[in-house]
């Protein structure tokens, strides 16, 4: 569904009016997005009460994020519906700032489906079933379908089964809520590098070559790669290798390099196994670069790549005065406050990942354990809960945030306010492991973090291809 395509105006002397459409919201389009109500312009929405009924439950549930939301949604139809009538509300109240230019607001009703009863000229779901709530949000948008026949009526749910259930009732219109998606296929998404077929040279026209400092930079026209985006790599299938450092309007600015620099890389004895690899060190190491977002499959090596970085940079470079390593946790695990220990002890299920990690970085050391135990106290690193953050300021410090995936937008935006002063941080995330029901590839956080950064100038993509754990873990992340 996108909310904005339905809007149609003809540029001719007068106006012409648009006919307005019927939305039915699920409960879980409002979880998704608690803004939803005003996100049709100038059509109408209507929430039936089995949705306020549901929200109501959900707000008081125990996973944080999800009752949030609900919070949020609730707050917003208050909002909207304020002091107006029973009758108004049924019939609708105008949404504020929901009208294009000279267009009718759009407008929010409640339906009382409550009072639904079966009817044999309207397709009627049983309302006694473990589905009940599902099927009495579907009779609503049924019944207005039938009130109304020459009237749009749509259903907009995020639940494939619901969507199927309408269908199969008689429901013509059902569609998934996408307006916060920022990619229409998983597949477009910015991966950090492009490969260019052949010799990159013989298709540019043109160029320049400019000297910044101690750095050497070949200028070329953006039309000759205009997919470009600061901080990308670019190779071809000879030996050309460049970095882009910057785009304006007209050129992009390219640092060529080699692909043997790349491979030469070393943080805290640690050698790239690959060419993707090979550019998230480069990148992870580049002062220009505040923002790092790894993504990429399951024993690809991110975890090991930022955390071998943040060593380097810590106890070698002397750059940061501390490491810090954040996750999420389970909703189940919200609540981590009747754990024994400290919060790092409290943390220590979830993020045993980067234990597992020191133990390949000091493996061969003649007393594993007590190597592990002093990096650990001379990098000062810390494991956090994302869920303790807010509020927080980190100053020189280099941050880790661990499977990012299952997050919203709303939550790596608050975890990225609270990057402070002279500090880095590292985005990981595979977003073929999200474990959120909430949230899809193309919903993520994550998904949105990469697409909407690229093009700031101090933010680095790198998607790591290559499955290195094992060749049995490369046969189960491609077969099974």
């Amino acid at each position: 569904m996108d909310s904005g395509s339905a809007l149609r105006v003809e540029k001719s002397a007068t106006l012409k009016p648009v006919i307005k459409k019927t939305y039915v919201l699920d409960t879980n389009v409002l979880l998704h997005d608690p803004t939803a109500v005003a996100a049709f312009k100038q059509h109408r929405v209507v929430i039936p009460m089995t949705v306020l009924e549901e929200l109501d439950q959900i707000k008081d549930r125990r996973d944080k994020t999800v009752s949030r939301e609900a919070r949020i949604a609730i707050q917003m139809i208050d909002k909207v519906v304020d002091s107006a009538s029973p009758q108004e509300i049924q019939e609708g109240v105008e949404v504020p700032g929901s009208g294009l230019d000279d267009m009718v607001p759009g407008t929010l009703a409640i339906f009382p489906d409550q009072m639904l009863v079966e009817n044999t000229d309207v397709p009627y779901l049983d309302g006694t079933q473990d589905q009940a709530n599902d099927n009495r949000i579907i009779n609503v948008a049924l019944r207005l379908q039938a009130e109304n026949p020459k009237e749009f009526v749509c259903l907009v749910t995020k639940d494939i089964n619901m969507r199927i259930k309408a269908k199969g009732s008689g429901l013509v219109h059902v569609e998934d809520y996408r307006r916060d998606r920022v990619l229409d296929d998983i597949d477009l998404l910015a991966k950090g590098y492009e490969h260019i077929e052949g010799d990159f040279w013989s298709n540019i026209s043109e160029v320049d070559t400019l000297r910044e400092g101690d750095c050497t930079l070949h200028r070329v026209p953006r039309k000759s790669i205009p997919g470009a985006y600061p901080n990308q790599f670019l190779y071809d299938d000879q030996d050309f290798m460049a970095f882009v450092r910057r785009v304006d309007n007209e050129f992009v600015y390219l640092r060529c390099d080699s692909r043997d620099n790349l491979m030469h890389k070393r943080f805290w004895g640690l050698a790239p196994r690959n060419l993707e690899q090979a550019m998230a060190m480069s990148m992870l190491d580049d002062d220009n670069v505040d923002m790092t977002v790894l993504t990429g499959p399951a024993g690809s090596g991110k975890t090991l790549l930022a955390l071998s970085y943040g060593l380097h940079a810590i106890l070698e470079q002397k750059k940061y005065s501390k490491l810090i390593v954040a996750r999420s946790t389970p909703p189940i695990a919200e609540e981590i406050g009747f754990l024994p220990g400290t919060e790092e002890e409290k943390m220590a299920p979830w993020l045993a990942a980067f234990d597992d990690n020191l133990e390949i970085l000091h493996g061969t050391d003649e007393s594993c354990h007590g190597s592990i135990d002093y990096v650990k106290e001379r990098a000062n690193i810390q494991f956090k809960s994302l869920n303790f953050m807010r509020g927080r300021s980190f100053n020189n410090a280099y941050i880790i945030i661990d499977e990012a995936q299952g997050l919203t937008q709303f939550q790596l935006k608050s975890v990225i306010s609270r990057v402070g002063a002279d500090s880095k941080i590292v985005v990981l995330g595979n977003l073929a492991q999200i474990d959120n029901k909430y949230i899809s590839p193309l919903t993520s956080g994550l998904t949105y973090l990469v697409e909407k950064s690229k093009q700031y100038p101090h933010a680095g993509i790198m998607h790591v291809n290559g499955i290195v754990r094992s060749r049995l873990a490369a046969f189960a992340e491609e077969n099974l």
